[in-house]
């Protein structure tokens, strides 16, 4: 389908971990993958305190235990299920989830401007 993107596929994300992603070519912002069992949810990769990027290391998105993700620059803590922010500078406020669809194969798949 041209009005979606495949990001990955599901087995690329071990489960219980995370993974960042390129956003559209020639764009600044990516998204990122959280897998939960047999569930992925994706959000753009922006803090909504100030949009910087949520992770200095690559891939690392999760607090320790892999309950929340935590912006490694504020500590600001979401919901993985929903990105709402929980606690830090940015409470109350959310992360911008993206549309993802897991099909038969189990390939993840975005809308094409996703990260646009």
């Amino acid at each position: 389908m041209s009005d979606e993107r495949p990001l990955c596929h599901r087995d690329d994300i071990p489960d219980g971990q995370s993974r960042g992603f390129p956003g559209v070519p020639g764009s600044f912002i990516g998204l990122f993958a959280v897998r939960q069992g047999e569930a992925v949810q994706v959000y753009v990769n922006s803090c909504p305190h100030v949009g910087v990027p949520l992770e200095i290391v690559p891939d690392r998105f999760l607090d320790g235990p892999g309950r929340h993700i935590v912006c490694a620059v504020h500590g600001a803590r979401f919901r993985i299920e929903d990105g709402f922010c929980l606690s830090g500078p940015c409470a109350g406020d959310a992360l911008e989830a993206v549309p993802a669809r897991i099909d038969a194969a189990g390939m993840v798949w975005v809308p094409a401007d996703a990260g646009s």
